[in-house]
């Protein structure tokens, strides 16, 4: 049987290349930062990024070099952690990609790379490539979850919800946590990933009891944090590995000014 799958990646042009790298180095959140330049052979275009720093690593580590560190999970582009900024754009220069999905064929022979970290203050950074993105933690406690006692699990077709909201769910829901998009606004603002994890509960009847207390919450763990305001340049939406749109930042901001409203009567 004939697969056409098959025939692609069979004549797929394989390729190898030499490239430059500029890679941010920092001891830690206190130490001076700054760009160290590798060089790098014979890597292969079917390599992910990632795997090109493993290659790199690997060498680094054989000459008794301190490695480059990188934080990095799953590498299927569901977990948010492969956090770069390769060539002034967060996850590098495909879109609705993470970093540990793009691959080299995206590049070319003799390219100079340039790799940093998340550029945030809400983001400091724990070594050359690591950034702790422990406020998105901070602002999912303080109220992105539902607390209602709902009893037992209950089939998943008990309670009808309309198909455009559970859609709309579904997409916020995608958000991932990576902080690019914050790292690619030049506020420094949170208001992507926060309106995903607002509207994700709140467009479904499990979440909506709780809808106004959980808007109050999370903006205000989010300005304790220092993350920046919005001003709707959609820097973010360009950036986003999930490609979540900032109409949900208007959802966020209907969500916070009803909730503002009510609880003042």
């Amino acid at each position: 049987m004939f697969c056409y799958f098959c025939f692609l990646i069979e004549n797929m042009e394989h390729y190898t290349m030499n490239l430059i790298l500029k890679v941010w180095r920092q001891k830690n959140k206190d130490a001076k930062g700054y760009f160290e330049t590798f060089t790098v052979s014979d890597i292969s275009s079917e390599m992910s990024f990632l795997e090109m720093f493993d290659v790199l690593n690997e060498r680094l580590i054989l000459e008794g070099k301190d490695p480059i560190a990188f934080d990095h999970d799953c590498r299927e582009g569901i977990c948010g952690m492969c956090s770069m900024v390769i060539n002034g754009k967060p996850h590098g220069p495909w879109e609705g990609t993470t970093t540990c999905q793009l691959h080299m064929r995206a590049f070319h022979d003799g390219d100079t790379i340039v790799t940093e970290p998340w550029r945030a203050g809400s983001f400091p950074v724990v070594k050359d490539l690591i950034v702790d993105r422990s406020s998105f933690d901070r602002i999912i406690q303080a109220g992105g979850y539902i607390s209602v006692n709902t009893g037992n699990a209950v089939d998943a077709n008990a309670i009808p919800i309309e198909k455009d909201k559970a859609d709309a769910s579904f997409v916020a829901a995608a958000c991932i946590g990576c902080g690019a998009c914050v790292a690619a606004c030049k506020n420094s603002s949170a208001m992507l990933f926060v309106s995903a994890k607002v509207s994700h509960l709140a467009l479904l009847p499990q979440g909506s009891p709780e809808r106004r207390s959980r808007a109050l919450s999370m903006v205000t763990q989010m300005d304790k944090e220092g993350f920046g305001a919005c001003t709707a340049t959609g820097a973010c939406q360009a950036v986003c590995p999930k490609e979540i749109p900032i109409t949900y930042i208007a959802r966020l901001n209907h969500e916070f000014l009803n909730a503002g409203l009510l609880s003042e009567k």
